[in-house]
């Protein structure tokens, strides 16, 4: 008779799980997870034209660029953040954050980080961005108060910093791995430590530009409400899993390309 129980606790595990996984959907569809990570991938395949022009000669041909498009693919990256997500958010503090981004408030701010971040892309807007911040850097000004509190908040500057060395050593390992240069472990992390400073100053620049091109349209109150949900436990566990996965997704993207870029360096010398 004890068998027979064992039935409908194994179901109610499994409508749990299933349960689980659709919230986990609702999740990753109300941050427009997938539109962040085509957008990223678009970012990637820019950045292969620089990769070409400065370490393959310009002589790059259609392989290169698809096996770039195969690195970056969205869907992979996708993934690993909602492992993080699911890793990180769960039960009520995963129906905040829902909660939060399914209101037009929350869908206003991912539309509109989501368009800057596509908007940024060009050289130009770069630029102007990063002279906005620029102008305004060490001012009283209201709306740098709260982007600086909220960069503050989710310890933006040294997370970023540090993904982009992490990323920065596993583009050198891919390369060394794959043939093309000659470092020892030792220094591979020197040459990743000795842009800590640079890469500090030019991170704050671009983050603050960004967000305040992302956040230039909304009021100030959805503003400071968007900064208080990001002060919550939820928003705290909602930032770590968002660099956490990224930060991941990066690092294999980095080493893969550099792998890559190798596999041409040693093509094009034979």
């Amino acid at each position: 008779m004890r068998a027979l129980l064992i039935w409908p606790a194994a179901l109610i595990l499994s409508a749990a799980a299933v349960l689980a996984d659709a919230r986990g959907n609702v999740l990753v569809d109300v941050i427009k997870l997938p539109e962040a990570a085509v957008i990223l991938a678009e970012e990637g395949m820019a950045q292969a034209e620089d990769l070409n022009r400065d370490m393959l000669n310009g002589q790059a041909g259609p392989a290169w660029f698809q096996q770039v498009g195969q690195i970056y693919a969205p869907e992979r990256m996708v993934e690993m953040v909602r492992t993080e997500l699911d890793m990180e958010l769960t039960g009520e503090a995963r129906e905040e954050v829902i909660r939060f981004f399914a209101s037009s408030r929350g869908t206003q701010i991912v539309e509109l980080e989501n368009s800057a971040r596509r908007t940024i892309q060009d050289p130009d807007v770069e630029e102007a961005a990063r002279a906005r911040y620029r102008n305004l850097e060490g001012s009283d000004d209201a709306r740098l108060a709260l982007i600086s509190r909220y960069v503050e908040t989710g310890d933006m500057i040294q997370r970023n910093v540090m993904s982009a060395l992490n990323s920065n050593y596993q583009f050198l390992r891919g390369l060394v791995e794959g043939g093309a240069i000659e470092m020892s472990e030792e220094e591979m992390l020197k040459d990743a430590a000795n842009d800590l400073e640079q890469s500090t100053a030019d991170t704050t620049e671009w983050l603050f530009g960004f967000l305040l091109l992302a956040y230039h349209p909304l009021q100030d109150s959805d503003l400071e409400a968007y900064i208080a949900f990001a002060e919550t436990p939820a928003g705290q566990a909602l930032n770590r899993a968002l660099f956490n996965g990224f930060g991941k997704a990066y690092e294999d993207i980095s080493y893969a390309l550099g792998r890559a870029v190798a596999l041409n360096m040693t093509a094009q010398e034979l």
